[in-house]
C-alpha cells in the first residue's frame, strides 16, 4: 500500500513539475548514432525545480513537436554548426584551402545537421511566439540570434582575424575544459548582476569557450552583456522579455557557466554566479507555468470556468463534424461562440497536423484519398486563420490554454482511475 501511495505522490508530483525541453546532440558511438545531453544541464534544471524532458534528435521529430506539450520552458545548447543557408551571410566565402583547414580543425563541428537546426528553429519561433522562457547556451545562443534574424561568423578566428582586431582563442583541443579567455561584462545587465561580487574594476570574467562560430550580427531585438576583447558578442539578452518572478526570460550565452568548474573539484564553480543563469531561468519557467495554468483548481471549476468548458465543448464538436464528415454546418446559438470556437469553423488550422500523423504512423483508411482531400488546407485559410487568432485578446487566448491545462489534468485523473479500477 505504501509503494502505491508514493507512486500516486511521484505521479501527482510530476504532474505539477514544469517541463524543460532540451534537444539531444547525435553522435556515432560504436558505428551507431546516440544521442545525448551535458548532465550538467540535466543537474541543474532538476536542482531547481523543474524537470527535462529529452527531444531526441531523430528524423521527422520536428513534426512532432505538438507531442511535447505542454512546454514551460527550452534549454538549447551544444551541437554542430548552424546550417548558414539559414542565414543571411555578407562574407563573401572562403577559399577552397582555408575550408579545407577550418574542417580539419573543426571536423566534430563542421558537419551540418539540418534535423537539429530544423527542431531547435522551431522551438526558437515558439518561444518567441508564445513568450515561453528560452535559455540558449554556445550554439543556442546562435540558434535564438538566427531566430530573429541575426548573422553568425562562419569561423570567429579566422574572420576577425582579417578585420586586424586582438587574437583570441575561441577553443583549445589541447585543454579543452581548462581554456579561459576574458570578457568584458556589460553594467546594468543581468550578467552583472550574477557576478557582481566576482567583477572587479575592470568588469571582466574568465569564460570557458567550445566555438569556431558566434554571433557577427546581433539581432535588433537583443541587448549585449559581453563582449570578448576581439569584439565578438559573448552573451546577450532581450530587456523587454526578461522578468524571472513574471515568467519572462530570452536569452543565450556563448560560454558555459555550467562547465566552469575547477579542475580538482567538479562541486566548485569558478564563480559563485555560474549557476545563476539556470537558478533564473528555471524560476523563469516556474511562473511561466504558473501563469498559464493560473489559479484555477484542476477538480473545481466554477460557474465561469463551467460556462466557458460548455462553449469549447461546442467548437470540439465542431471541429469533430469537419474532420469527420467535413461539415460546415453552423450549429443552432452561434453568437454565443467565442472567438476560440469560431476560429475552429472557420478554419481546418489542425487538419494539416492530422495529415501528417495519418501519413506517418501509416494509417490506412476507407476512402483514403477523398478522406486525405477533406483535411487539406490552402494557404488562403490558414493566413485567415493565423488573422483571427491574433485577434483574440491575451484574455480570451489565456483562458483557452487554462482551460486546456484543466482538461488534461481531469482527463488523466479519470484515465488513472480507469486503469487501477479491477477488470
Amino acid at each position: 500500500m505504501g509503494n502505491f501511495k508514493d507512486m500516486m505522490a511521484t505521479r501527482e508530483l510530476s504532474m505539477v513539475m514544469p517541463r524543460v525541453l532540451i534537444v539531444s546532440r547525435r553522435c556515432v558511438r560504436k558505428n551507431k548514432f546516440v544521442d545525448f545531453v551535458g548532465e550538467y544541464h540535466l543537474d541543474l534544471i532538476v536542482n531547481y525545480g523543474a524537470v527535462p524532458v529529452i527531444v531526441p534528435r531523430v528524423a521527422g521529430i520536428h513534426m512532432l513537436l505538438e507531442s511535447f506539450e505542454p512546454i514551460h520552458g527550452v534549454l538549447l545548447c551544444e551541437g554542430e554548426d548552424v546550417d548558414p543557408s539559414l542565414y543571411e551571410s555578407d562574407f563573401d566565402g572562403f577559399s577552397p584551402q582555408e575550408m579545407e583547414e577550418i574542417k580539419r580543425l573543426h571536423s566534430s563541428d563542421t558537419a551540418i545537421d539540418k534535423e537539429k537546426d530544423s527542431i531547435e528553429l522551431q522551438l526558437a519561433k515558439l518561444c518567441l511566439e508564445r513568450n515561453i522562457p528560452y535559455l540558449g547556451i554556445c550554439r543556442g545562443s546562435q540558434i535564438l540570434n538566427v531566430a530573429c534574424g541575426g548573422t553568425l561568423y562562419q569561423d570567429v578566428e579566422k574572420e576577425l582575424a582579417r578585420s586586424g582586431r586582438e587574437k583570441v582563442s575561441h577553443i583549445d583541443y589541447e585543454n579543452y575544459d581548462g581554456h579561459r579567455h576574458t570578457v568584458k561584462v556589460l553594467e546594468r545587465t543581468p550578467l552583472e548582476l550574477w557576478f557582481r561580487d566576482s567583477l572587479g574594476e575592470d568588469m571582466e570574467l574568465r569564460v570557458n569557450s567550445y566555438h569556431h562560430q558566434g554571433v557577427k550580427r546581433l539581432a535588433e531585438r537583443f541587448v549585449p552583456m559581453a563582449f570578448a576583447a576581439d569584439g565578438l558578442v559573448e552573451a546577450f539578452y532581450d530587456p523587454d522579455a526578461y522578468n524571472p518572478e513574471e515568467g519572462k526570460f530570452i536569452m543565450g550565452l556563448q560560454f558555459h557557466p555550467e562547465r566552469m568548474r575547477h579542475g580538482d573539484s567538479e562541486m566548485v564553480f569558478d564563480y559563485p554566479g555560474c549557476p545563476s543563469a539556470y537558478q533564473e531561468f528555471v524560476k523563469a519557467v516556474i511562473a511561466y507555468q504558473k501563469k498559464v495554468n493560473g489559479e484555477v483548481k484542476a477538480t473545481k471549476l466554477d460557474g465561469e470556468m463551467e460556462k466557458k468548458r460548455k462553449i469549447i465543448v461546442r467548437s470540439f464538436s465542431m471541429a469533430k463534424d469537419m474532420y469527420t464528415a467535413g461539415s460546415t454546418r453552423r450549429p443552432i446559438g452561434d453568437e454565443d461562440l467565442e472567438a476560440g470556437a469560431a476560429f475552429l469553423e472557420s478554419s481546418a488550422a489542425l487538419s494539416i497536423q492530422q495529415e501528417k500523423r495519418l501519413k506517418q504512423m501509416g494509417a490506412t483508411v476507407r476512402n483514403a484519398s477523398a478522406y486525405m482531400e477533406k483535411l487539406k488546407m490552402n494557404e488562403e485559410r490558414e493566413i485567415a486563420a493565423r488573422k483571427m487568432m491574433s485577434n483574440m485578446s491575451i484574455e480570451q487566448l489565456s483562458d483557452l490554454l487554462s482551460f486546456y491545462s484543466v482538461m488534461s489534468h481531469i482527463c488523466s485523473e479519470i484515465l488513472e482511475k480507469k486503469l487501477m479500477a479491477p477488470s
